[in-house]
């Protein structure tokens, strides 16, 4: 009786963990953590009794340091100055595997994501121009540029299987590219008061960076000493902290130190060891030999895999499912006194930032799609339908974490980057409808005729 109690017990939690892990992996588990934390700031800023408490949380300061150096900052600026610049480190991450081994390793490869991901950045802002080119809100024109990649992509997972994985290939790729371009904009459009120093003492630590990579140091503590003076720096320099985070990206080794042919041969030797030194009856906590062949064979596989693979692969559910749920949960609370708030969407800066992210966003992503292909630069993803790939454009409507991040840069009147807010939580979430809607639709009409 006892031994089939703790054989259910045994079994309950291997269920658990199985289902845990499943959800942890799944690609549309960060946008759902995202879409809880962010209903929740609008929650806790329209009631009465926590907005006051939420809003005081946000603005108390947060002093690191000691008496002779020490930094002061409200804890909003700690997430969006700190915290986002671990997102853009890890962003940067993704747009070197991509340049070096992943969609954007070839020109014919990457012709058809780059140019989808340039029309997606160039008509949103345009559109936004031509609402906003004579009134005060001129300076967001970045604002619907963007594509919130967690959002996007885990919107198009929750159709599984009936679209094509060379659909989500090229949403990922685009997503990258379109990431790199806000970063290009935040960081040539969105500094102010450039501080020549810092910015010089700045490119000297980055130097020195990318000459520890040249003489293949792969002690990650001296990285992330450098790290820490580099961001210091960008603080102080004008140019938004952020930027160092993907600058740091590109120091970082992306070759491993081992190779696939030597680590093959050790983990090998390795095992052989471990199996000549086992004992009966001798566990392996009491076998210091085995412990030693396993310790080997670690840091033999540690070695095998690039710092930067490592590092990305760290950060993943540090970024889904805690930075970018911190950010959401700081950013995302907006007042909302009813319908009457809704007014902003017709007024230059929400009817800009909504035109350009649900209309705008679908036309630059496949009418530059559609001239790729047709000036025969780059292809249509394999088993994909320019019905899907429109449906694909839909979704890199939706802004949100990068449309926020921009608008915050954008406006200093508080007021405006509410409204901004607005324009993006209610564009963001009609690109999903549409997207959604569309694609799936598509999909069912495709599977009706072989059916």
């Amino acid at each position: 009786m006892t031994r089939a109690v703790t054989f259910r017990r045994k079994r309950n939690f291997f269920v658990r963990h199985e289902k845990h892990h499943r959800f942890m992996h799944s690609p549309w588990a960060g946008g759902v953590i995202l879409v809880a934390f962010a209903v929740l700031a609008l929650i806790l800023a329209n009631i009465p009794q926590t907005a006051g408490v939420y809003h005081h949380l946000l603005e108390s300061h947060l002093t690191v340091g000691f008496d002779h150096f020490r930094l002061s900052k409200p804890l909003e600026a700690w997430i969006n100055d700190g915290l986002m610049v671990i997102f853009f480190f890890y962003v940067g991450l993704e747009i070197k595997r991509e340049i070096i081994a992943g969609q954007l390793s070839g020109v014919r490869r990457a012709a058809l994501p780059v140019a989808a991901a340039i029309g997606g950045m160039a008509v949103p802002a345009l559109i936004y121009v031509l609402i906003n080119r004579s009134g005060d809100f001129l300076s967001g024109w970045g604002i619907p540029m963007a594509t919130d990649i967690a959002f996007a992509i885990g919107i198009l997972s929750l159709l599984g299987n009936r679209v094509p994985v060379s659909l989500k290939v090229f949403l990922m790729a685009l997503a990258v590219v379109d990431d790199l371009g806000g970063i290009l904009v935040i960081a040539v459009f969105y500094s102010t008061d450039i501080q020549v120093g810092m910015l010089v003492a700045a490119a000297v630590v980055f130097v020195f960076m990318i000459l520890l990579k040249r003489l293949n140091v792969y002690k990650m503590r001296y990285y992330l000493i450098l790290s820490i003076v580099m961001w210091i720096l960008f603080l102080y320099s004008g140019i938004h902290a952020t930027i160092a985070g993907v600058l740091i990206a590109l120091t970082i080794p992306s070759t491993p130190r081992f190779t696939k042919r030597y680590f093959s041969y050790k983990t090998r030797y390795y095992l052989r060891s471990f199996r000549r030194h086992d004992r009966e009856g001798v566990q392996v906590l009491s076998n210091r030999k085995q412990l030693e062949d396993i310790e080997m064979v670690r840091l033999v596989a540690t070695n095998a895999i690039s710092p930067s693979q490592r590092l990305e692969y760290a950060l993943h559910h540090v970024v889904s499912f805690f930075i970018m749920p911190v950010f959401a949960l700081a950013n995302a609370g907006v007042a909302i006194s009813g319908f009457g708030d809704l007014r902003v969407l017709l007024e230059p800066l929400g009817m800009g930032i909504f035109l350009g992210l649900v209309v705008g966003k679908p036309l630059g992503v496949f009418l530059f799609s559609r001239l790729v292909v047709w000036l025969k630069w780059g292809e249509l993803p394999q088993g994909a339908t320019w019905a899907g790939v429109f449906g694909v454009s839909c979704l890199a409507g939706i802004g949100f974490t990068m449309s926020i991040f921009i608008n915050n840069l954008a406006f200093a009147d508080p007021a405006t980057v509410s409204n901004g807010k607005i324009a993006i939580l209610v564009a963001s979430l009609a690109a999903v409808i549409v997207g959604f809607v569309f694609t799936r639709t598509m999909v069912k009409r495709k599977e009706k005729p072989e059916d």
